[in-house]
Formats: structure tokens, sequence, C-alpha cells
């Protein structure tokens, strides 16, 4: 098959379906069954018998011969019924895509066939720029006419969408509608096929290879000494983690019942378990014994706890405890309890063992489990006997290999049936730890005697190379795994030294603690700070660590048992070794093949990702997988992860001044001065503060000087992002110059990346093939990137797109400091494209954007990167959802450059994409400090007058009341409510205030009264956060006053944050004048005092950066919230991470939101005449998630009528069905729970129960009418619907966002349900244990239908709705969506803050009217957002679109609202002059939405204000046009 092409579906990486070349990959290797001593190295032809890299490519055609006969062989055979079905099954599905691919074709041709439009056209290069008209006619236009007219004639097709919309806006919905609909169903049927082929294939290669499998020559023995054995024993044998044993284990079996006919092992895997049930349970049933490892997930533990009960001998090791407990060998059994616990007598015995220290513990075990039997034999009676037996199968199964194996088996044959008269064969023992390599035969004792081989005899040579410590799996090296050696040739080829060390897992912070150290070590032994008694003398010097187990550093998969429990411990020894930690494996309990199509999913992602980073590990990278029941590796990931790690240590190697760093700002959306901005980051003064710690570093920046500008440097940035400047190339950049930023030392820096440069860029090499690629379901072509790119944005050569010069080159601007290049991040090309906006997935990064990130690499050779702030876009491209793969964008164009990356505290949730999908080394920062709202203006006279009425009530008086309530608006928030026999809500007009009775004004003062209380004590996020400034002490006063509220006097807060540090309790007493309280308050004052030390080292988070550029070890620490979670948050400068996943929710969650979700029903119940909610639509995000451990969790789960059921280790194992008595007479309601795109792929264990839960629900044998999930499904099965107990939706695999703020931010849309629809066709993909991203609108639709009421959490004072767009694009889009599947009746909203102490939820629209008198109209807040600088205005400004954007979802229009942001920001002359002055394009975005939503009709305002605004308007646009 040498050159020969075929076209074949490319399956998976997270992005949508792509046809494109491939060669076949092959799976089998021709060294794959010889032992490893028969593999030889690279350049050394067959020495050892190794074939080298060169060899093997020198023999690609025989390798791709073999692969056509194999094909051939396929093609020959004769498959079963099943595959045959599956063949009929696979074809029918692709008539039915083809059917809906017609039926698209057709919609696009009776809306864009025989179309014309007239477009501006340039006049050939006139010199005098004029320009002239030309009409464009539109023939056949079907599906990929539309398409490629999109990518060839942008301006064409935007005028088409522009004139369609605006002359035919009915048509254009309901063809964005059918299109929708139509595009879903046919990404369903094409999973369909995805799967199906999957399946086909995997059936086929199952039959192919039965034929490829050798006998077994098995052992010999003397015949005379082997004893007849009568009766019989059936051994069931059921293994988790370990189905690529599962060959090694029947080849055992076998062996075993050919020398015993009467003697049965059946091996199973745990896959069985859920696979074929039947057929395990049905060997239970007849076994006299089972032996099981390694089982931990809990239903599968339960499923063979409640089978093997009547099963006489049970051997269970390493499992869930629940399981565990099963073990019963003779007399002897564990606890009988559902938890496990070692007899006394081995407890006895365990106790002299180990190091004495907690965090050893396990390590005492396994030492008794190798010296126990020994021991015990000296014990007697039957019991020590059962014992020893117990102690000796583990020993047997823990040393593991053919030999250990089969002899396990023959042992209990000879202690339980009767003796085999073999002679008696002891353990074969491998070490528990020990070093290895390809070219030595045998292991080494330790890494020194490792090193000292390696010096004479290792292939790399060279002095300077970086030595790696590698820590493997033993039980891989004892099965003779061919992963483990290959491993260790490509990380040497990549230029390292590795040392690899085979352990348990339990020994790992051991190894790494005593028998590694680093110069940062021995520089403290050597100071006197060293403080590790237990570090060997001979240690090792390493300058990384690589992980390749996964798990916790301390107590390996054991440690797993309690996450987090000992990751002080962890942290603790990382730091003092201070270099970098990662975790690079193989998949080894997901195959490799789903890992191409979903990522990485379930436990294994716990393994891999969650809980290292507990510990600190960063850049992750999965090196292979399981195809079949063998572990294969994918060299290009080996060679990923090397060349990374690589640059980690050469940047603490490379002195600072000759470090080259790119310092990436963000500038999205574009046009409305978000250049330079940061989320709750003062980005200008931030960057200012890091380049002159980088400078006092000893980096080079030039010329710069003390009194360095950031704000200078902004400007300089946002003067090279027009046209003009573009179009003219490098040359642009260099005449635009740096502005005022040249004072301090700041030059204009600019380069051009042609296409042929970039095609070379991501281009993989011309030699890579079948090695490189391992095992993956397809082999791409080298070129594969760039076909990707072509298919969505057309022939590179002729792209005319962003940041394209008129040469058609890629445009590169910057900014030059020394050996510091700063740059803005390229747009993701959204904003304005109607490719994106017509719902096709933007499967790749537009070519700019590409280049961009490869020019930094290869040209500008940066060392690092520092992504500042929140949040950029790189981790978010498409790719696979989990666990990067070399398709995967974030991973394509960040390629080796370590990332170090600047986020906020409190947001986990994002920053765990950026660390996962981006590589980023997490650098915290603190968030600004808090304020109370106070009154102001109307609010502060209606407080006045109110006051006033109180004290002494006087009927004159009303009138001027409600007059002053309606100027302020407030009879909105707060309506009269006459209270006689339930009358509604009603407005008071000032003409009729005198008619209301005084008992009932009166009554009405008071709430009033109350409500001006709750805006008063409100808090709110002011201004931005500098990096690296310590709080003043007025700020540290509002932090602790945000903090302790009424706990301690205002008095005292402010005392404490003057205090000097250090006082002993009795000064501080004295110093705060605490009187009889004292002892009540101190507590929370000690609290306080800790808070104010920790927030006094916001120093750190500049340190921290320093150290990460330095390829340093940055401490883990959790992110969260100060209000909620106080001291756990700080300090910052930490690499942040979430929770373990498989905790959620907590205990604290679940008391706390059944709490909130019987305020949520007793409202709705209140509200509707005491009718209970059908459908809930809950909002599951992942940052409130992790903030409230899961409370929104807890919501579902209350509202569903069910519990998390923990598991003997505590995990999270089960949501159970409470009994309907026990919900106090009320239904189960239904709960459409909509996923972000981070919930979705941080906490999938999570969404596969309640997926688990709701498929419960639905199947339970309960009256329909008190239980609404069982009704909706029993009603959309009765309509044909497939899956519907579908409950969990989110965005298409790998990809984030509803678009509806980008069509807002565009200002493309007509009307509301527009939006809603955008919001449903983004949100119509299921998930759960059974679908990955399944796309079922149907299904959608019909929950929308019963939708009563949306629940959204809000997690923290700075991100309330009116502060960022997620919240009107996601919980007003999805009550938009709900509406217009109800006809346009009324959908509630509850939302409930999860910062306050309150439970109580209260409705959207009286929450977006309470934030925005504290923040957005409040001139304590618009005075210290405006203080920030251009970032402040940009913030200003974010905030007047999001308020278009609830008039567009939800149908706020309260024109006080308006009015008042029009007098507060652009009819104020001094407040306008300082945002137009810090931020033009801000200021222009600000005044424009204000005209946007007169135009709209969202605000009713006079002419005379409109003219003042369109005057605004004008006269920025004209600076800004330079006119």
């Amino acid at each position: 098959m040498n050159g020969t092409h075929f076209q074949r579906r490319v399956v998976g990486l997270g992005l949508a379906p792509v046809h494109t070349k491939c060669r076949l990959a092959i799976v089998h290797r021709p060294w794959a069954r010889q032992p490893y001593g028969s593999i030889p190295r690279k350049n050394e032809g067959f020495r050892s018998g190794r074939p080298s890299m060169a060899a093997l490519k020198a023999s690609s055609s025989e390798v791709e011969t073999r692969t056509e006969q194999f094909v051939k062989d396929l093609e020959e055979m004769e498959g079963g019924q099943d595959v045959e079905s599956m063949r009929s099954s696979l074809l029918a599905l692709q008539d039915e895509a083809g059917g809906l691919g017609k039926e698209i074709d057709d919609a696009y041709r009776k809306m864009f066939s025989g179309r014309s439009v007239s477009v501006e056209a340039e006049s050939g290069g006139a010199d005098d720029g004029s320009k002239s008209d030309e009409i464009v006619q539109l023939n056949d236009v079907d599906e990929a006419a539309f398409s490629e007219l999109g990518k060839e004639s942008p301006k064409v097709l935007m005028q088409i969408l522009q004139d369609i919309s605006k002359n035919q806006p009915n048509e254009w919905q309901e063809f964005q509608a059918r299109i929708q609909q139509l595009k879903l169903k046919r990404n369903r049927v094409d999973r369909k096929i995805e799967d199906m082929e999957s399946a086909l294939a995997s059936a086929e290669r199952e039959s192919a290879m039965k034929s490829l499998i050798l006998e077994d020559e098995g052992d010999v023995y003397d015949e005379s000494s082997i004893k007849p054995i009568s009766g019989t024993m059936n051994i069931v044998m059921v293994t988790g983690f370990e189905s690529f044993n599962s060959g090694l284990y029947m080849k055992a079996a076998q062996r075993v019942s050919k020398r015993f006919p009467n003697v049965s092992i059946s091996v199973f895997d745990d896959r069985a378990i859920k696979g074929n049930p039947e057929k395990l349970g049905k060997a239970i049933d007849s076994a006299d014994v089972v032996f099981s490892s390694l089982i931990v997930d809990y239903d599968d533990a339960l499923w063979l706890r409640e089978r093997i009960e009547k099963v006489p001998l049970r051997f269970i090791f390493e499992s869930a405890l629940e399981l565990m407990s099963m073990t019963k060998i003779g007399s002897f059994q564990m606890a009988s309890g559902k938890k496990a616990e070692a007899p006394p007598i081995v407890k006895k015995v365990l106790g002299l063992f180990g190091s004495g220290r907690e965090e050893d513990r396990l390590l005492g075990y396994l030492s008794f489990l190798k010296i126990g039997p020994k021991l015990l034999k000296f014990i007697p009676g039957d019991r020590a006997r059962d014992i020893k037996n117990w102690l000796t199968v583990y020993s047997y199964w823990n040393q593991g290999g053919l030999e250990n194996v089969k002899n396990m088996f023959l042992y209990i044959v000879d202690q339980y049936l009767g003796p085999t008269g073999l002679p008696e064969t002891g353990v074969v023992e491998t070490p528990q730890t020990g070093c290895l390599h390809p070219d030595y035969d045998g292991y080494f004792a330790s890494p020194a005697e490792y090193l000292k081989w390696y010096e004479a005899n290792g292939p790399v040579k060279t002095r300077n190379a970086p030595t790696v410590g590698v820590m493997v799996y033993r039980k891989h090296v004892i099965t003779g795994a061919e992963y483990v050696r290959q491993l260790i040739t490509l990380i040497e080829e990549g230029g390292l030294r590795p040392v690899p060390i085979f352990i348990n897992g339990v020994e790992a912070h051991t190894i790494v603690r005593d028998q590694m150290t680093t110069e940062h070590e021995q520089k403290l032994v050597k100071a006197g700070k060293g403080d590790n008694p237990t570090l060997q003398k001979d240690a090792i010097m390493v300058d990384a660590i690589v992980n390749t187990i996964g798990f916790p550093l301390v107590g390996g998969p054991a440690g797993s048992v309690e996450a987090g429990r000992q990751t002080d411990i962890s942290k603790a020894i990382l730091k003092t070794k201070n270099v970098p930690y990662i975790i690079a494996s193989p998949l080894l309990v997901q195959n490799l093949e789903s890992w191409m199509k979903d990522g990485i999913t379930g436990l294994q992602s716990v393994v891999l990702y969650s809980l290292p980073e507990l510990d600190g590990a960063i850049d992750t990278v999965p090196l292979g997988g399981l195809v079949g029941d063998n572990i294969f590796l994918i060299p290009e990931r080996v060679k990923k992860m090397s060349a990374r790690l690589k640059n980690w240590i050469n940047l603490r190697k490379k002195p600072p001044s000759e470090r080259k760093i790119a310092i990436l700002l963000y500038g999205f959306p574009p046009g409305v001065g978000a250049t330079g901005t940061a989320a709750l980051l003062n980005v200008p003064k931030s960057l200012t503060y890091v380049l002159k710690a980088l400078k006092k570093e000893g980096y080079d920046l030039g010329d710069m000087p003390d009194d360095f500008d950031g704000e200078a440097l902004i400007e300089a940035l946002k003067a090279q992002e027009g046209q003009r400047t573009v179009f003219k190339g490098k040359d642009g950049i260099h005449t635009a110059g740096s502005g005022s930023a040249e004072q301090y030392g700041v030059q204009a820096a600019a380069a051009e990346v042609a296409p042929r440069e970039l095609k070379e860029m991501l281009t993989y090499p011309e030699e890579w093939g079948p090695w490189e690629w391992g095992p993956i379901p397809f082999l791409p072509e080298n070129d594969i990137l760039v076909q990707r790119v072509e298919k969505q944005w057309g022939k590179l050569e002729r792209y005319r797109g962003l940041s394209t010069t008129a040469k058609g080159n890629y445009l590169i601007g910057g900014l030059q400091l020394g050996n510091a290049w700063i740059g803005v991040q390229p747009l993701l090309g959204v904003e304005g494209d109607p490719m994106r906006l017509l719902f096709e997935r933007d499967l790749t990064p537009h070519p700019q954007y590409a280049a961009f990130y490869k020019w930094l690499e290869a040209e500008y050779q940066a060392d690092a990167v520092l992504h500042f702030g929140m949040h950029g876009t790189v981790e978010w491209l498409p790719g696979s959802p989990l666990g990067n793969t070399g398709f995967s964008w974030s991973d394509v164009l960040l390629g080796n450059m370590p990332n170090v990356y600047v986020y906020a505290c409190n947001n986990p949730s994002e920053s765990i994409i950026a660390k996962r999908r981006g590589y980023g080394t997490i650098v915290s920062h603190n968030v600004p400090p808090y304020g109370r709202a106070g009154l102001y203006k109307q609010l502060s006279e209606v407080r006045g007058l109110v006051s006033e009425y109180r004290e002494q009530p006087a009927p004159e008086m009303k009138t001027s009341i409600v007059q002053a309530l309606d100027t302020a608006g407030l009879q909105e928030d707060c309506p009269f409510q006459p209270g006689k026999n339930g009358a509604p809500d009603k407005t008071i007009d000032p003409e009729n205030a005198g008619e209301i009775s005084d008992d009932e004004f009166m009554e009405y003062m008071g709430r009033i009264n109350q409500y001006l209380q709750v805006l008063e004590n409100r808090l709110f996020s002011e201004g931005l956060h500098v990096l690296g400034a310590p709080p003043s002490q007025d700020q540290l006063a509002q932090y602790l006053g945000a903090y302790f509220g009424d706990d301690i006097p205002e008095e005292i807060v402010e005392k404490i944050s003057s205090l000097p540090q250090g006082l002993p309790s009795s000064s501080i007493k004295s110093t705060l004048g605490l009187n009889g309280n004292a002892e009540t308050l101190m507590p929370r004052i000690e609290e306080a005092i800790e808070i104010r030390d920790l927030l006094s080292r916001n120093s750190e988070e500049i340190d921290a950066i320093v150290q990460a550029l330095n390829g340093e070890y940055l401490e883990a620490a959790p992110g969260g919230d100060l209000l909620r979670d106080g001291a756990g948050v700080l300090p910052t400068g930490k690499n942040i991470h979430a929770l373990d996943p498989y905790r959620m929710p907590g205990l604290a969650a679940v008391a706390r939101g059944s709490k909130v979700a019987e305020a949520i029903i007793e409202k709705h119940l209140a509200d509707n005449d005491g009718v209970y909610p059908e459908t809930l639509a809950v909002n599951l995000w992942g940052l409130d998630a992790i903030k409230t451990k899961g409370e929104s969790v807890a919501i579902v789960l209350h509202m569903v009528g069910a519990k998390p059921v923990q598991e003997g280790t505590g995990r999270i194992a089960r949501f159970e069905l409470l009994p309907l008595e026990e919900l106090g007479g009320r239904p189960r309601i239904d709960v459409l729970c909509n996923l972000s795109g981070i919930f979705r792929d941080s906490f999938q264990n999570v969404v596969e129960l309640l997926d688990d839960l709701f498929q419960r629900a639905a199947d339970a044998d309960e009256d329909p009418a008190l239980n609404y999930i069982r009704k909706h499904a029993l009603e959309m099965k009765g309509t044909g619907l497939e899956n519907s107990t579908a409950r969990l939706f989110s965005n298409p695999a790998g990809d984030y966002g509803s678009m509806v703020n980008e069509r807002v931010g565009a200002s493309d849309w007509e009307n509301s349900a527009e939006l809603g629809t955008t919001w449903a066709s983004r949100n119509s993909f299921s998930y759960g244990r059974g679908e990955k991203g399944t796309a079922r609108p149907e299904v959608l639709q019909a929950l929308l239908k019963t939708t009563d009421r949306i629940v959204q959490e809000i997690d923290s004072v700075e991100y309330g709705l009116t502060d960022i767009q997620e919240y009107y694009a996601n919980t007003g889009a999805l009550k938009q969506a709900a509406e217009t599947a109800r006809d346009g009746k009324r959908v509630g909203a509850s939302i409930v803050e999860t910062f306050s102490k309150s439970v109580k939820p209260t409705e959207l629209d009286d929450v977006l009217r309470m934030e925005y008198r504290t923040k957005l109209l409040n001139p304590k807040w618009a005075q210290a957002m405006s203080d920030q600088g251009s970032g402040g205005a940009y913030e200003i400004s974010t905030r007047m679109t999001a308020m278009v954007g609830w008039g567009a979802t939800t149908g706020f229009t309260d024109d006080w609202a308006w009015d008042q942001a029009a007098d507060t920001y652009a009819l104020d002359p001094e407040m306008a002059k300082k945002l137009r002055d810090a931020n033009p394009q801000a200021f222009k975005n600000t005044v424009r939405r204000m005209l946007e939503a007169a135009g709209r009709g969202f605000w009713k305002t006079d002419s005379e204000t409109i003219t003042k605004l369109q005057t605004v308007y004008g006269d920025i646009e004209d600076e800004l046009e330079g006119v």
C-alpha cells in the first residue's frame, strides 16, 4: 500500500467529523512478540535484538506489505452474523446521513440560489482610492457552496446575510431553526456511524487476530512426581486495571488446567461486569474459588459482592473495601462488616514494620507481606495456616509474572483441593523497587548504582544532558510490558538521561524524598535548612521528576482512597526538590480509540489529572493507551513530553539575561477597548510590577527606566490594530512605532509569516509514519493540520482574513523590550464571522492565529510564554476535551514552550482548562477589595423621606414619597402589596397615593426601608487588582469587614488592619481595647489577624512568576473564594487546582443545597397556586460547583429525591433514590441539567452518576403523577424518541459556550427568539454513561416545553449577573429558549447567591435591579472602576453590553437603569472625558450600547437625550478615525 491512499472518516479528537487522506495505521509491530532483550537501540542495528528507528523506517515497505495482507485477510474473512448485521446497520446509517445531507442542501438552495447582491468593489488599485459597486449573482448554492463562499468571498456572504435578515426576517429565522435541527440530526447519525465503524473494526480485528494466537507449549514436569487429585476445582479470576495482562493470566490458567484437567480457571477483567455479566455470573455460580484484585468501581464491587457470597474461598486484594471485606480463606476472614480490616494477629505483626512516619505506613505493609508468611508458619493452628496462605497467595500475586501467577493457582489447588505432588516452588521475587534499562540484563538496586553503570554504558553521553527521574509501574516491568523500555529509549532520543525506577506506587514519595536530590536541596542542606533525615547519601541529582503512574505522590493508588489527605507532605517534598514534577502515562483503564474520540474520561481523568494536580504536577501528557488488551505508546506524545520537559529544565539552566520571554496580553472582543485588559486585573500596572521584578532578576529588558508606564505600552499596542497598519504589514507596524512608550526603551517589533512558511510550521516531519503515531485509529498525512486549516478557511495562499497583509502574509505585531517580547493574543475570528454564526464549528483557529504561536516558538524562539491574566483563548481551541493529542490545537500551537499563566485565585474552574489543555503553570492572584454599596442620589433621598414618615407619619408626605420612588424606579424592585384577599401587587401613582390607608402605607414604608438596608449593605468588588501590590490599611479593613460581617465590630476591624505583626495575645487585647466580650471575640480576632497577614503577602504573586520562569516547582493550593474559604485560598501566588471530583457533593453542600432546593419549591408553590413545577432547568457550572463543593448538584438531587452514597473509602459512588414516602408527599421533580463545558469535562464521574440516577428514576415502579421524570420519559418514549432519560445537555464535545454573547456582542440578531434558538442548537448534546455528546434536540425541546423554572447559582461577589456575558448568554438565553418552546408562557428564574449565608432564592429581575443599583449605577463603584485607567473603562463597557444582553434574552427594560447609566457615564462631562481619555474604544462601545438599547425598544427616553448621545458617539468615532 506504499503510496496508496483511501478515504476514511477521521474519528474523534474532539472535532466534528472530517474526511481526509489517511494511510492505514499499523497496530502489529514486527518485534511485538519479542522479549525486551531482543529490541535493538537506534543506530546499533540489531545489537541486543532491538530494531533501531532507522531500521524500522527502512523496513516500511515490509510493514506496509504486511498491512496489505492484513486488509486482504479481513476482506476474505467469512464474518459471523453479528459482523454482517453491523455492516448492514452501517450502510443504513450512511444512507440516513446522505438523506439528511440532501435535505440540508435543498434548504440552502431554497434560501440562497438565484439571489443577487450589490457589494462595494475596489477600483483595481486606482490612485484616487475610488470604489464602485458590483452585482454578484448566486447560482446553485448547496451547503458546500455556501461554505466555500464564506471562505472565498466573506464580504459577499456577509452582505447577503444582512439583506436577508433585514428584508425577510421570518424566513431567515425559519431557515436557521430548520438548518440547526437538520445538522443536529446529522451530527447524531454521524456519531452513530463513528461508533458503528469502531465496533465493526474491533469485531473484525478480534476475528482476524484469532489466527495469530500461538499455541502455548506449557511446562515440563517429572510425571512420576505428580499425584492424581480427586474432585474438581473451579477458579474464577476477575481483575481490574489489568486488561493488558489478560493474555498472561490466560496462559497461566491454561498451563495449570492442561496439567490438571479437573481444575478449571476462568479469567475475566472488570469490563465483563458490565459488558458480559451473564457469562461472568454463570462462572461465579459454579466457582469454588474467586480471586479478585483492583476492583475499585463501587457498582462493580457491589455486583461482585452479591454474587460471590456463597463461594467457599475468596481471595480479594487491593479493591474497594466493600469487596475486600468478603475475603474468606478457611477460618480466616476479613471484618464481617463493610469495612475491611486486617485480623488482630496481622495488625500485631504489621506494627513491627515501617519507618514510623505516617506517610510511610503502606511501605510497612508491603514489607510485612513479604516476610509475613515466614513468620506465621511458626504459629500453630489452622487459622494461622489460612492467614499464611492468604499472605502467600498475595506474595505470588504481588510479584507477578507468568511463573508466579501459574504457581499461585497451583498453590491454591495444593492447599485447598489436594496435594499436587509438584515440587514446591517459591515466589520468583523481583525487587520492590529498582532501576532498569533496555541495554542491561537485570535490575539495578538503586538509582546511584544505575547511574554508575549509565555513565560508562548509557546511550546519552552528553555531560550536561538533563537527568530525569522516571517512576514506572513495577507490575508492568515484571509482566514484560513492552512500552516501558520503549519509553526509556524515546526519552533518551529526546536528549534526556532517564533514571527509570520501578515502584508499586505506594513508595513514590520515598523514592523522590530519599533517593533523588537536587541542586536546590543541596543548597538547603549546606545552609543547615534541610530537614530530611532519610535522604540517602548516594541520592542522585535530578533536574526533573516524571511520574508515569499518576495518582497522588504519597500513597499512589492506595493514597487515592483519601485524596488530598497527604498533599501537604507531597508538596513539602516537591518544594524541597524544587524541580518540575510531571505526570506522563499511558492510559490503563481507557482504550486509545475512546481517548482519540471523546477525550480522557472517568476514573482515568482523576488518576492523571485531578489527583496529581493536588500535589502540584504540571504539563500532564497522556503517552498512549490500551488497544485491545495491550498497552501501546504513541511515540509522538513521548516526544512532546520530552521536549516540553527539556525546555522547562533549560529555563533553570539558562541565565536570566539570556532568556527570551513572550508576554501575551488580550484584546478580545475587538473594537471595544479590550486590548491590555484581563478580568479583575489592572494589566498596565501589573505589567509594570512584573517587568521591574524581571529586570531586578537580571533579565535583559533593554533601557527600561524605573518610571516605566504600562499604560503607554498598551497604547502602543492599540496603535498596531488599525486595518491600514495591518494592510501594510511589518512596515506599517514600524511606521506606527511605539508612541510614548519609546521613552521607556520600547520598540515596535513585527514579522510576517508567508503561507508557505506556515505550511512548513504546521507540517509534521516528512519521515514520520506508523512508528511515530502508534496504533491510533488512523494514520494522518504529515500535512493533516494544513489540510484542516484550509478546509475551514480556504487555501492559505488566497486567505485574506484577520491580520493578513496586502501580500497575503500573516502579520505578527508586538513590542520589544530587550529580551521581552510583548504582544496581543490574536482574535479568534468569531465576531462578524458568518461561518461561525451560521452554526459551523470552528474546526481550527484562523491562519494568522496559528502563525502567531508557531512564530513565537520557531522564529522568535521564546524560552517561555507568560499569559497575562484571565483569560486567553489558546486553551479553548478545538481538540480533545481532556488529554491533548497531536491534533489538539492548543497542543499544536503552544508546542514545546513552557507556559506560565496568571489567573485569579477565585476561578479554579477555568484555570484548570488553562492547566490541562493549555499546559499552564498557574500563578494565582488576589481579587480586588470589597466595598459596601451604601446609598446615593435618589436612594439616599428616599431613605430620608421614608425615615421621616416612619417617625412622624404625615398624609401629605405620601405624594412626595411616591414621586421619589418613581424617580428612583424603586416600585419595580419593591412593589406595593395591598394585602387584601391576595390582591396582586400594584403600582402607586402620585395622584392616588393619598387613597392608600395609613396602615398599608406604613407597612409599605417598612418594606422599602428593609430593601434599602439590603442595598446599602451589599458588597461589590472595588476596582481591579494589581499584581504583587500589598493592600493598603483601608483595603485590608475592606477585605476583613466583608469576610467577618457583623461577627467583629467595624471599629475593631479597622484597628486589626493597622496592628503590628507578631503581637502577643495580651497586647492584642489591650491595643484593640477589648472589654468583657474579649474571650468570645478572640478566636475570630485571631482568624482576622491570620487573614490580614496572608493578604499582606501579595508580593508573592510576583515571586511566583519569577520562580515559574526559573523552571522551579510552584506550590499547589486550592482555588476559591475569600468570602467562603477565608484563609484557605491565601496567600496567592500559587498553582491553584480544583477539588477531587469523587467527593462532590460534599456534606455541607448537600445540607445547604437541600435547603436551597426546598426554598425554591416553596417559592414556586406560593407563586403558582400550590402547583409543583414539573421540570426545573438547573445550570451546573464548573466554577460554582468547585467553590461550593457541589451545591448545585445537591439541588438536583433534592429535586429528584435522591442522596449521595459513599463507598468505604469516602468516594461518592452512587446517587440513590429516596423512597417516595420520604419526600413528604411531593413528587419527584424532573431536572434539565445544563452543563457548562468545564463541568462536563472536569466532573465526568458526576455526569455519569446523574445520568444513572435519571435512568433509575425513569425506570422506578412509581405513579407517574408522583414521578415527573418517569412521566416525561414515558411521554417521550411514546413519541418514538431515543434515550428519553437524557437530562444532561451541553455544547458539542471539545467545544465551549452558547454563542449567544457573540451574537449580542456583534449586534447580529433580530429578535429574542433567535437567541433562544441559538442557545438550544448549541446545547442539544447529551452526556452520560452511554453518551459523549450525542445530538438530541428533540429530547431537549420536550424538556423545555415542561420547564417551569430556571435555577442559577452565583458563586462570588466579583462575578454577578451584570458583570460577565456568560450569565445572560446561558441563564437568560435558556429562559428565552424555554419560553419559546412553551409558546411564550413565562418561565421563572431563581437566583441563589452562594457567597451569602441566606438560602433564599431571588427572582432574576430582582437580582438584576439590586446589582445595577449597587454596582454599575453606584457612584462608589463607578469611581473605583474609572480610576483603573484603560482596564476600568473596558470593564464599564462590558457591563453595558451585558445590559443589552439581558434586554435581548429576558426582556429587562427598566428605563430608570438606562437613564442613570447614561447620566453617569455618557452625559456627565467629567466622567465622559475620563473614560474617553483612558480608553476611547471602550467609551465608544458604552455609548453605542445606549443607542442600541433605545433603537431596540429596551429604553424609552426623550429625543433630546438621544441627540446628545448621538453627538457624543459621533465625536468619539471621528476621534478614533483621525478626523
